[in-house]
């Protein structure tokens, strides 16, 4: 997971684990050296600032400014925009649980999801996750979608570019992920996301965010001010450690503590077509270390994830 800097340092628990993560500088004219970190950090954590992405910090504040303005309407307001059958629009909380075994209830935070464009009368707008957005009135929200929209083109734009970085990691091509058959329609998704000022208790299943691996290739996360999100490098250590993230100016196992405080933060899902088959990267396998999990086509996997995580559409009804 790759964190778009926007955010300055915050307080962080007394005697807290605290990771110390690698910035990968996307404007540096040393490109070895960007992809020797880069498969550094993928090996230690799979965790990354990037800086000098291109998305100005003065947008990304609009960009925050504009959530919190969806998240601050009336909650009969948002329900008229939840959730549909391709993934778009307001998520309630608890409408999501990352982690079922050790949650108690769902999540504790309420999202948006924002997806690739595609309107009713294009033949992909047959496929899953394709489809229109749902948007709010601009009456009540005015200059919401353009700004979102062109954040997601923006992020996409960075995510190509970490990508590439990726490719040259893994002895690849350098436009290997980039692709038509892969990020070249890819299912993008743009998640806005509200912590309410709920503490965690992770001893009674209380979590802002249940502990999980992401679904797709790559992540993109700015965050606010507030702590919260936390990694763990060894999901089969006994005890698991968990160490926090801190934020900084400018697909690992995670999960977010709420601290009592709102917090709010934007993901960017990058994923790959639909059609694209999943599976080991030939420079990644040998006769030694063959691959461990069979093909998958990205579609069917992304359903069944969703399916497992998500309340049932019916709930809404």
């Amino acid at each position: 997971m790759a964190e778009i800097i926007k955010e300055k340092e915050s307080q962080i628990p007394e005697f807290a684990n605290v990771s110390l993560l690698n910035c990968i500088d996307l404007s540096s004219p040393d490109v070895q050296s960007s992809v020797s970190l880069l498969r550094q950090v993928c090996v230690d954590s799979g965790f990354f600032y990037v800086i000098n992405h291109g998305i100005g910090e003065e947008f990304m504040d609009e960009v925050f400014s504009q959530s919190k303005r969806f998240f601050n309407l009336p909650k009969e307001d948002k329900m008229k925009l939840v959730r549909n059958e391709k993934n778009r629009g307001y998520t309630p909380l608890f409408d999501q649980s990352l982690d079922p075994a050790n949650q108690i209830h769902g999540d504790y935070k309420e999202g948006y999801y924002i997806g690739l464009e595609v309107s009713e009368d294009q033949s992909d707008a047959q496929k899953p996750f394709y489809g229109p957005n749902r948007w709010p009135s601009e009456d009540i929200l005015p200059r919401w979608r353009e700004t979102m929209e062109k954040y997601y083109q923006g992020a996409l734009e960075v995510a190509r570019s970490v990508s590439r970085l990726i490719a040259l990691a893994l002895g690849l091509n350098i436009n290997f992920f980039c692709q038509p058959g892969i990020l070249g329609r890819s299912i993008a998704t743009l998640k806005l996301l509200h912590y309410e000022d709920q503490i965690s208790e992770p001893t009674n299943g209380i979590f802002g965010a249940g502990a999980h691996s992401d679904f797709g290739l790559i992540t993109l996360l700015a965050t606010d001010d507030n702590y919260g999100l936390q990694i763990c490098k060894d999901k089969d250590a006994k005890p698991q450690i968990w160490e926090y993230v801190p934020p900084l100016k400018g697909s690992t196992l995670h999960r977010v503590l709420g601290n009592g405080q709102e917090r709010y933060s934007i993901a960017f899902f990058v994923e790959p077509n639909h059609d694209c088959v999943v599976e080991c990267l030939p420079t990644c396998q040998s006769e030694q270390n063959p691959p461990k999990f069979p093909p998958i086509r990205c579609e069917d996997y992304l359903l069944q994830r969703y399916k497992d995580t998500h309340a049932d559409l019916i709930t809404y009804k």
